[in-house]
């Protein structure tokens, strides 16, 4: 036990570190003047999830508290006393803070700061850990009831829809409260173009998250036991996929470069456990072309100022993910079995639905009782000096 209480730790620091990543992919992504506030805010909204998550949310999703003594914690869920439980929850706390550092990216640039948290605390302590609970810990029946109609379970071996589907709707449904950021759209409605601030910065973030994935995703067996050289693989072969894939499509743009790489990851999580390593590529690459294509139809299309493209990259591609466990994960494809198309399509489309009910229900109250967003005055100064009152380079803030 002492092994895996070590293999799941390492596997909660590698998704601890992805959170870095989050952060400079914003830093990179935002303008200069909202850098201080892209790093407060990731880590910021991780203390809050972590706190919220371990008052409330995992009680909610695996029906566990832990209000009582040290002795009965250490032995929660290990004879030994080694403390796996604990570990556990470290690492299943690591998942439920990528919601809203996923939702950070979306809402960049104008969104009020004390709303946010607020709405981390519901998000976290709530609505997250509720279909969390439903998918891995099989709460109110439901996986039951998939298995019974469809053989199979809904399988989300590492969170394509439990995390980045749940969290990119979510994401939506906040970028549709909170509205464009003043001045990417003109009043004939032609999108003006907002450039990165930091091309390296960036790409670190991609770096330290595509790193942190093979913990995201391997040491998702939460045992030495149970873990998969398979699910390395597809990873592998599913991040290589989009960065080729988003590469051809977004026609060498070094932005969506990094993302494509992120895109096959979030899709892959769902069936990287059954999946073969060329079905895996497959369902990269077209991850890959879905976030390009997604992210310019939010943008020009639709006139979604998702800053980050969270809800093609995340939303999109995950969900894509659930969906395309239950063809590549077939054996007629190559794959393990124990797969259900109409299970992993009820179960994707179940996640949506749920998401964007909450993510339009939470920031429309917030709006509604509090507001959400900077004043006009506030924005064009940049969320770095109007809330947090220093700029990413202080020295300039003297000068000036």
């Amino acid at each position: 036990m002492g092994s895996d209480v070590f293999f799941v730790l390492v596997g909660a620091i590698l998704v601890f570190a992805m959170h870095g990543g989050f952060a400079f992919l914003e830093v990179g992504t935002v303008r200069e003047k909202n850098q201080v506030n892209a790093l407060v805010k990731i880590l910021g909204d991780f203390a809050v999830s972590v706190t919220a998550y371990f008052l409330i949310g995992y009680l909610i999703a695996y029906g566990t508290d832990f209000f009582s003594s040290a002795d009965d914690l250490v032995s929660y869920e290990d004879e030994s006393g080694q403390g796996f439980g604990l570990v556990k929850f470290f690492f299943l706390a690591t998942f439920a803070a990528a919601i809203p550092a996923i939702i950070s990216g979306g809402i960049a640039e104008r969104m009020r700061f004390v709303p946010q948290i607020l709405a981390v605390v519901v998000l976290v302590a709530l609505a997250y850990p509720f279909f969390e609970g439903i998918v891995w810990n099989g709460n109110y029946g439901i996986q039951d009831w998939l298995t019974d109609n469809f053989d199979n379970p809904f399988n989300d071996f590492a969170g394509s829809v439990v995390v980045h589907a749940v969290g990119g709707w979510i994401a939506l449904g906040a970028v549709l409260q909170l509205g464009a950021r003043r001045g990417r759209y003109g009043p004939d409605g032609r999108i003006n173009g907002i450039p990165p601030s930091s091309i390296p910065w960036l790409a670190l973030g991609s770096w330290l998250l595509c790193v942190g994935w093979f913990g995201f995703n391997v040491m998702s067996a939460q045992s030495l036991e149970g873990v998969s050289g398979l699910v390395a693989m597809n990873s592998l072969m599913a991040m290589v996929g989009g960065i080729i894939a988003a590469l051809i499509a977004g026609r060498g743009d070094p932005g969506f470069i990094h993302n494509g790489a992120l895109a096959g990851l979030v899709a892959v999580c769902a069936g990287s456990n059954v999946m073969h390593p060329i079905g895996s590529f497959a369902v990269g690459a077209i991850a890959g072309v879905v976030f390009v294509y997604g992210f310019e139809f939010c943008q020009k299309r639709l006139k979604v100022d998702d800053v980050l493209g969270v809800w093609p990259l995340h939303g999109l591609c995950g969900a894509w993910g659930g969906i395309a466990a239950g063809i590549f994960g077939l054996t007629s494809l190559g794959g393990l079995g124990g797969v259900s198309f109409m299970s992993q399509l009820i179960g994707t489309l179940g996640g949506v639905v749920f998401a964007l009910a909450v993510g339009l229900a939470v920031y429309g109250v917030l709006k509604a009782v509090m507001g959400i967003r900077l004043s006009p005055e506030d924005e064009d100064r940049g969320a770095d000096l109007s809330i947090h009152r220093i700029s990413s380079h202080p020295e300039s803030d003297l000068k000036a």
